[in-house]
């Protein structure tokens, strides 16, 4: 008999989405081990009913396997209840990571969280003090340059929080911000590597991470989640913070894709609003050195993002099943010369900075892209009420009293 070439016939398989990818592994196979067209004589393909009625068989039961596979996963990582669940947090005694494990126990999850001193108390009261904490919260002692030191923090986990990384500027020496970054990001994600419950890693990166590349950012500019920082471009800039940020998000990527690790990436501007912890992180000192008698303000512009988005965004990140990649989080940016009118406007009874650090033209604001945050379900806190809750609480924490 004649060899008979069919027509190419199409399979529409979807988009291969955590546990859809098991049910089209499996479907794909049978359909290679049952439906191979050699195993079919040229009659069949002539009248092609049985060959199609099987393609369309396969098909719908592979989009309905699929289908009941995500929605089991979506049920068991999308609950609103966090009960019964463990999740692991690391610096959890940071500015972001305080409001994270806020809401994580708010939401009923269990929660392992690391610090470099547990028996520190201005690292640990405030944490031990949050609602559900006596039941819920247990603290571990881990550092990020010590291998091998988050395995019992992430050991029974499902998520990660990974948090930890310094946020200062006045350094000596670059390593001091980049092995703690990228050593300490790796370390974090090889102890996720190595525990078998662990379903998905949620990076605290930045937009520093993002925007800085040396292209043009002026207002008709929307920077998104396809840009990435140059690090070439920021070691000459002396942008070492950038530069810790960049090569740990790029890091963290590369050892996911080797280890098939599910990490999603977030990526705040400046973050403001109110404080958890008893001390004054970076971003905080920037708002209070407005309010304290300062002579000029900053030419530069910022992202400007509220801490509870922030916290709130990892954890949709890590409950939403089809969330992916990165996701840049930015209410709006700002020139420091509006977040001080701003800032006169809410507190005019203080002394602010009447002029700019120098007499150059104002560094231009820029857009960032709200799409990837919208996924999320954020809806981000404007800008002014941001700088107000900060205000108020650097007042509450008594670093500035009126």
């Amino acid at each position: 008999m004649a060899a008979c070439t069919p027509s190419p016939i199409k399979l529409l398989i979807p988009s291969p989405v955590s546990g859809q990818a098991r049910a089209i592994k499996y479907w794909k196979n049978r359909l290679i081990r049952h439906c191979t067209l050699e195993h079919y004589d040229c009659d069949l393909y002539k009248r092609g009913k049985r060959f199609h009625e099987l393609i369309s068989c396969a098909q719908s039961k592979l989009i309905a396997d699929s289908n009941s596979l995500l929605q089991h996963e979506e049920e068991e990582m999308s609950s609103d209840s966090g009960e019964g669940k463990t999740v692991c947090v690391t610096g959890a005694s940071g500015y972001i990571a305080s409001w994270i494990v806020k809401f994580l126990l708010q939401r009923g999850y269990t929660v392992k969280a690391s610090v470099r001193d547990p028996n520190d108390p201005r690292k640990t009261e405030h944490l031990r003090s949050l609602d559900g904490a006596e039941e819920r919260l247990q603290l571990f002692k881990a550092d990020l340059l010590e291998e091998g030191s988050f395995d019992a923090a992430v050991e029974g986990c499902r998520g990660v929080f990974h948090t930890a990384s310094p946020f200062y500027h006045d350094i000596t020496d670059p390593q001091e911000l980049i092995d703690p970054a990228v050593k300490g990001t790796l370390n974090v994600l090889n102890s996720c590597a190595k525990t078998p419950s662990v379903k998905r890693v949620v990076l605290t990166s930045s937009i520093a991470a993002v925007a800085y590349n040396g292209k043009p950012r002026t207002p008709e500019v929307v920077v998104d989640e396809t840009w990435f920082s140059d690090p070439d471009f920021c070691r000459e800039s002396k942008l070492w913070y950038v530069v810790s940020k960049t090569l740990a998000e790029d890091a963290a990527w590369k050892f996911a894709k080797e280890k098939g690790l599910d990490l999603v990436a977030i990526n705040p501007a400046m973050v403001v609003g109110p404080l958890l912890q008893p001390t004054l992180n970076t971003s905080a000192a920037a708002v209070l050195s407005l309010l304290k008698g300062a002579n000029t303000f900053p030419n530069a512009s910022f992202g400007w993002v509220n801490v509870k988005d922030v916290a709130n965004a990892h954890i949709q990140a890590f409950e939403i099943p089809s969330a992916s990649g990165r996701h840049c989080l930015v209410e709006r940016v700002a020139h420091y010369s509006e977040v001080v009118n701003i800032t006169r406007e809410l507190y005019p009874d203080f002394q602010f900075p009447e002029k700019c650090a120098d007499e150059k033209p104002y560094v231009p604001t820029y857009q960032v892209s709200k799409e990837k945050a919208k996924g999320l379900g954020i809806d981000f806190i404007p800008l002014n009420v941001s700088l107000k809750e900060t205000v108020e609480s650097l007042k509450e924490k008594g670093f500035i009293i009126f």
